[in-house]
Order: C-alpha cells, then structure tokens, then sequence
C-alpha cells in the first residue's frame, strides 16, 4: 500500500474495505477517491468497463504456473500443418523477450511487435482448419478465468453495463474461452485478432493487426465500438502490461478512466513502473474482488437516491 495521503486512504477504505488487502498497492489515494466519486456520481448508465483477455480476464498462473494463452492454445489443434508448432515457438522465443524487456520503450518495442504479429499473420495461412477444433482444443486447454469473472459479467449485464474484452491474442480463441465458460453474454464485445477464411482455408487475421502496445483507439477504427459508447464516458480499465493502461485511450468525451493492473513476478522491480501507469496495482490477486466491489459500490450508491456521490 502506498504510504502517501494517509487520510485519503483512511476515507477511501471506509467505502472500499477491499482496497486495505495486503495485495493492493496504491500510489496516490487522492486520485483514486476522486476517480471513484466520478464513476460513483455518473452511475451504471455512464459507466463501461475495457479488460485485457490474457492474464486479466483470465488468471496470470495456476499454481504458480504461468496460465496458457490464447495464442497458446490454437497450438493444440489437430489439423495445424506440421511445421506451424515449431515455427510459432521460434517467432516466440524471439520476440517475447523483446515485449517484456524493462529496458525498452513502448516505441522501440512496435517495430518488433508489428514484425512478429505479421509473420503469425502469414503463418496462419494456406491450410484447412474446421472451426470446431479451436473448440475443441479449448476444451483440452484447461482454461481458467479470474475467480468472480462470472459474477462480475453478470452484474454489468444486468445493470446493460457494455464489457469490452480488447485483446492483442486470438480472438476466436477468445470468443471460444468465455462461451466454454458460460459467459457469452449479449453486452461482451470483442476487438481482437480473428481468423479470416477464404475458400475453405486459413487466411490470415481479418483486419488490422492488435498488438501489445496498440490497443486502444487506433486499433479500434475498424469497429464503431468506441464511438456508440460516447455517452459513456466513465471506464474501469484492467490489464496486466504496461501497454494495456492505454486501452481507453480513444474513448471520446472520458470524464473519469480508473485503472486497475494486474501484477505477478518480479514485483520489487515493476512494481514502481505499474503505480506510475495504473491507479490500482494488484499484486498476484487472481480474483475479480476489486472489480466487484467497485461495480457493486457504483450499483448501489447509485440506486440510493439520497446520494449522489460517494463523498470521499
């Protein structure tokens, strides 16, 4: 917990006892209870909510086995060409290193990102592959979403509360892990990479490529998702890199944008760098508890027609 604005916190912790876990960490309190009195004030018809998929939606590790990503999984297809495995983990192991290395920025970082994505781009082409087998092969993956994802979709379906899943990994394999998992809901949207088929076969991704460090609105421009939510310009962002802070970045009109990260692994050494990109860092919380509590605060102060704010 970050150990500036000791007031604040007292007072934001009053409304959010969750914010005082051990696992949340926050640098500036101020910022925070402003934010929420914003999101709290605008209430649910205001608000949308924009999450990563990879290790946000779902759980950065299992037992502290880093979880499979989308990507990951299109590998366990049956009808993949013999030499894509081999050749997608030769394009990983050169280009991860380069997406997680500290002492990078973001704009030395998009060239190699642009090269990677396009490359699996060409890779994903030429070859038959029945839509079923990613099912299937989400089946075997052994998937797991963030413990109280499903509650947190079903209280922002109720409340027609839009959810934005804005991923740089597969969507079809997206699209596939949320319907294993029950949560299809009508008010997820999905902006992510799709397969596109021609003739019978692989061809590529449909659109423009999503990478780490473009998922915002540039990448968006091929949907009209960020300008039919310009009334709702209040948004709870979560992600679990440094690039997903930037996901509302081409939301019109924002009054208030509060994020939250994920973070697991090396902790001492990130985490100054994600309390300089994100409101609220939780550090390994494989849970949706935060974001609950937040859509619930919302929801019910919102509801109570003596309080319009939650006056922190």
């Amino acid at each position: 917990m970050g150990d500036t604005g000791e007031g604040d916190m007292k007072s934001l912790l009053s409304y959010m006892p969750e914010l005082g876990r051990s696992s949340v960490h926050i640098k500036d309190p101020k910022r925070v209870s402003f934010l929420l009195n914003k999101l709290v004030s605008g209430g649910v018809n205001t608000l949308q909510i924009i999450a990563d998929f990879d290790h946000t939606v779902t759980k950065q590790h299992v037992n502290g086995v880093r979880h499979t990503s989308s990507f990951c999984v299109i590998n366990q297809c049956n009808g993949l060409p013999p030499h894509f495995s081999g050749r997608d983990s030769e394009l990983l192991k050169k280009y991860l290193p380069i997406e997680r290395d500290p002492h990078l920025t973001k704009e030395e970082k998009t060239p190699y990102m642009i090269e990677w994505y396009s490359m699996t781009s060409e890779l994903l082409q030429g070859f038959p592959l029945d839509p079923n087998e990613i099912v299937e092969a989400v089946k075997r993956s052994n998937t797991e979403l963030r413990s109280g994802f499903q509650d947190l979709v079903t209280a922002l379906d109720t409340a027609n509360v839009p959810l934005l899943v804005f991923s740089a990994g597969l969507g079809d394999v997206v699209d596939a892990i949320l319907k294993h998992h029950g949560v299809c809901n009508k008010n997820i949207h999905i902006i992510s990479n799709f397969l596109n088929f021609k003739d019978g076969l692989v061809n590529g991704f449909t659109d423009d490529i999503v990478h780490p460090f473009n998922k915002n609105g540039k990448a968006a421009e091929h949907t009209n998702y960020f300008k039919e939510m310009s009334n709702r310009h209040n948004v709870i962002l979560m992600g679990d890199n440094l690039g997903d802070a930037e996901m509302a970045d081409g939301v019109p009109n924002t009054d208030a944008v509060l994020k939250i990260g994920f973070l697991f692994g090396d902790v001492d050494r990130l985490l100054p760098q994600y309390l300089d990109h994100f409101d609220v860092v939780l550090e390994d919380d494989q849970t949706m508890d935060i974001a609950n509590s937040l859509v619930r605060l919302i929801k019910e102060t919102a509801s109570d027609s003596t309080k319009s704010s939650v006056s922190i």
